[in-house]
Parts: C-alpha cells; sequence; structure tokens
C-alpha cells in the first residue's frame, strides 16, 4: 500500500462521458389531466455517468486524469467539460462533435424510488473526423501517461477505428491498454492489455456457460487468444476475479454488506489501472481491485473508493500487515486529509512506547474512542535518548513501531526525530490531540493545530520505567 500512497499516476480515459441528472421530489396527488403522478420537485443533482464514473473513481484514488470523448455543441456539452475540470481532469482530449447530443440521463425520484428516466443522447458511431481527432490526441500525449483505458458503453465513442489506434499508439509507446469492454464481439479491443468483463458478458462474448472451473478457464483462454491479451480476467461478482496468463488464477472478495452494485465494474477496472501504473503486479493489483469494489458495493448509488477507505476494509479482513499501517510523515499528512475529507474525526497522540504494557493499550484505546482514525507519533530512537538518557529505548524504533501498528486501536504509526512533535501535529492538524492526564494544567506542544485538546489518565502503576527497575531488580508484579 505505501508503493500507491506514494505514487500519482497519470492515466488516460477513453469513452462515452454522459450526466446523470437527478429530479428529487415527493408526490402526494394524481394528475387529472392523466393517471399519472405529480412530482413536487425539491432538487436537482447531476454527477459524472458512463465513462465519468471511471474518472470519478481514479481522482478519488490520487491519480491524474485526462479524457479523451466526444461531445456535442450543445449546453450538456458545456456542463459535462465544467464538470471534469471541476474535479481537477484535463479535458483538453473532448473532441466537439456538431450534430451529436452529449448523453444526460435523468431520472425522476419521488419518495426515494424512480419513477422516470428520461434520456437524450445520440448512440450512432461517432464520425471519421471524430475518430481521427481523439487518437491524433492520444498519440501526442501517450507519453506522459502511464496506462490507458478503454471505456467503452456503447454510445458510439469506442468504434473499430479509435479502438485500433488507440491500441497500436500504446504498443508502439509501451503502455498497457485496459478496456471495459461492451457487446457480443470483443475483436476490435485486439491487443489490448486485458479486458474486464463480467462473467455473464464474458459468456456472451465466448459462447461458453461459464458454470465450473473448468469452463471458466476455457472462457478465460477463448478471451486471450481471440483479442491477442497480455493478460486475459472475467470479474465474478461476489466470487472475486479470475486471471489467466501463464495460468488460473481465482482472487475471492469479501463485501461485508451489498447495497448497490451500481458502478462496481467502473470501480474495477479503475483501480486496477491505478495498482498498475504504480507498480504493482497483475497479482496484486487484483485484490486491490477486490477490496475497492468490496467497499463499494457496501454504499448507495454510484460510488467512489479512496485509498484510506481499502486500507481500512483490508485491515478489517485482518489482511493487512503492521507495515502498512507504518508512515512517513509526507505520508500521513495526506493520509489525514483525505479522512478529514471524507468527514472522518482524525485524533493524534505520541510517546516513546519503549516497552509496551497494559497502561499503553488502555491509554491508545481511549484515545481512539475520541474520533475514527488513531495515528500515533513514535520517537525516533535518537529522540528517545535524549529524552530518557543514554541507556533508552529498551526496544529499537523498527520493532516499536511494528508492535504499535499491529494494536487494534492503532490506525497509522509515524515516526519523528524531533525533540517534540511540533511539525508533524502542525502537518496533519488533527481534530483532537490526546495527551496524558500529567499534562494538567501545563503547555501542550501543537494543542494551536488541533481543533481540540484531551487529557487521558494513565493506570496507575503502569509504566515503561518502573518496568524496566523490576527486571533490574528480579522482582514480579
Amino acid at each position: 500500500m505505501n508503493r500507491l500512497h506514494n505514487a500519482h499516476p497519470h492515466i488516460l480515459v477513453i469513452g462515452d462521458l454522459m450526466i446523470d441528472h437527478y429530479l428529487w421530489g415527493g408526490c402526494e396527488r394524481i394528475s387529472p389531466e392523466a393517471p399519472v403522478q405529480i412530482v413536487d420537485i425539491a432538487r436537482e443533482t447531476t454527477v459524472l455517468g458512463g465513462a465519468g464514473n471511471v474518472i470519478n473513481n481514479l481522482v478519488a484514488l490520487g491519480a491524474a486524469v485526462s479524457v479523451a470523448g466526444v461531445i456535442g455543441d450543445d449546453e450538456n456539452g458545456e456542463e459535462l467539460r465544467a464538470m471534469l475540470s471541476d474535479i481537477g481532469a484535463d479535458s483538453n482530449g473532448l473532441i466537439r462533435q456538431s450534430e451529436r447530443k452529449t448523453s444526460k440521463k435523468s431520472r425522476i425520484i419521488a419518495s426515494n424510488q424512480q419513477i422516470l428516466r428520461y434520456d437524450k443522447e445520440s448512440k450512432e458511431s461517432i464520425d471519421k473526423t471524430s475518430e481521427r481527432a481523439i487518437v491524433s490526441y492520444v498519440i501526442e500525449v501517450i507519453d506522459t501517461c502511464d496506462i490507458i483505458i478503454l471505456s467503452d458503453y456503447g454510445k458510439g465513442v469506442i468504434t473499430d477505428a479509435v479502438a485500433g489506434g488507440v491500441i497500436a499508439a500504446a504498443k508502439a509507446a509501451g503502455k498497457k491498454v485496459l478496456v471495459d469492454p461492451k457487446g457480443k464481439d470483443y475483436r476490435k479491443y485486439r491487443g489490448a492489455y486485458l479486458l474486464t468483463p463480467n462473467k455473464k458478458e464474458a459468456s456472451e462474448a465466448t459462447g461458453i456457460a461459464i458454470n465450473d472451473d473448468k469452463s471458466l478457464q476455457k472462457a478465460l483462454l477463448s478471451l486471450k487468444e481471440t483479442c491477442a491479451l497480455e493478460c486475459s480476467m472475467i470479474t465474478l461478482s461476489e466470487d472475486g476475479i479470475a486471471i489467466y496468463d501463464q495460468n488460473m488464477r481465482r482472487f475471492p472478495t469479501v463485501a461485508k454488506e451489498v447495497y448497490d452494485v451500481t458502478g462496481a465494474g467502473d470501480t474495477v477496472i479503475a483501480s486496477l489501472s491505478y495498482a498498475l501504473s504504480c507498480g504493482l503486479s497483475i497479482d496484486e493489483a487484483a485484490p486491490f481491485a477486490n477490496h475497492a469494489a468490496a467497499v463499494v458495493v457496501g454504499k448507495i448509488g454510484s460510488a467512489t473508493v479512496t485509498l484510506g477507505e481499502i486500507e481500512m476494509y483490508e485491515s478489517s479482513l485482518h489482511q493487512s500487515t503492521s507495515e502498512m499501517h507504518i508512515k512517513t510523515a509526507q505520508e500521513i499528512a495526506a493520509i489525514a486529509d483525505r479522512f478529514k475529507k471524507e468527514g472522518k474525526k482524525v485524533v493524534f497522540t505520541n510517546g516513546c512506547f519503549d516497552i509496551l504494557h497494559v497502561g499503553h493499550v488502555k491509554y491508545l484505546q481511549e484515545a481512539k474512542s475520541y474520533g475514527d482514525i488513531l495515528i500515533v507519533g513514535l520517537n525516533s530512537d535518537s529522540s528517545v535518548r535524549e529524552l530518557k538518557g543514554p541507556t533508552r529505548p529498551v526496544n529499537i524504533e523498527a520493532d516499536r513501531a511494528y508492535i504499535l501498528a499491529a494494536l487494534e486501536s492503532v490506525d497509522y504509526v509515524v515516526l519523528f526525530s524531533e525533540e517534540t512533535p511540533h511539525d508533524l501535529i502542525k502537518s496533519i492538524a488533527p481534530d483532537i490531540l490526546v495527551k496524558g492526564g500529567d499534562y494538567e494544567g501545563k503547555s501542550v506542544v501543537g494543542a494551536e493545530f488541533a481543533k481540540e485538546l484531551r487529557l487521558v489518565q494513565f493506570v496507575d502503576g503502569k509504566s515503561t520505567t518502573s518496568t524496566i527497575e523490576r527486571i533490574n531488580k528480579g522482582t514480579s508484579c
């Protein structure tokens, strides 16, 4: 996970962009003009749909995103471009095509139930001029991109010429192309790195009924050979992901709660692309994508997922190691910022935690109870010597950090070498700063950077110093 936190890949998304428009209201009567409900609209919302949901997921993970596609010369096209700009995506690859309608899907929701949807869109293939413009743009920017996504929603942007031109340019530049395919004939994607069809789509494309491992492997091989893929993949919903390059592997997933599977496929291709562009292997990227999708299906509507949410999910499955929760000062500042933007309450405390004892554990448990995320600043070995003398610490910083990170109450550990954590607290700007009860009436370093200061009383008779004294005397508790 550290490789993912440290990376800021640039990913190019090419596909069918649309606006999802929602009209929310209530219904209390039937129209006298016709037997239909009258909905009193209270509010309107718009979100990016189609390939835009892939873009939203990439931005949430921390990627820089460039976008290529076709919009109409219309008001919806301007709205879509503005929405991309609002999330920081580069829309220089958007091509205007006159007489084409920018896709906008409007849904009327009454009492949280969708009662009507109406669409404004063009579904015919884009014209030859637009095809050439997209491919030219890809050739122009491909050297700056780490990976390319073709997000095909069957609305006419990913034509044979566009798919073929993009994949050829990517191969020449040594870049991977990942495809979320549409339809039953996948030959236009020939030469891509991998496709991400679900089981139903893969069955329709290959003509193979997938009902066991044998038929699954047969379908994977068929896709790999037909489309000349480096790696063949089929997503299996709650059963995870299956891949085949030299042999078949399955990566199961566990979604704790499933509320809505909308957009899970977009999350899979976005998280796969992000992980691969950060240098992870396909065997590392597939579980990462599984976990991202598991988080998303626990949300309502087309949703996105952050690295922090994936990390917390992995922790809940006990699949994360202590190392994954030990961060640098630079990493922890970015992590804290992400959690605060998600509405999570960040708690910070610090100490030497030399010989971990029950007093430490109870102190940290209480600190965690004040918020959602507990970050522990840990004095480095040199810092401990400055504070405690030349015989300390008993345990080196790597060991102390590892043990702390293994505690259920601790989300992240970050080392600092200064005498005080002033600069660290300033960079994190926690919602709550926690210190020991011995600071009652005293000035607390970094308190000015926190929204609130809390003091926690220590457990009587429990300290590293007293533990060392008993060891030296050979006495028990």
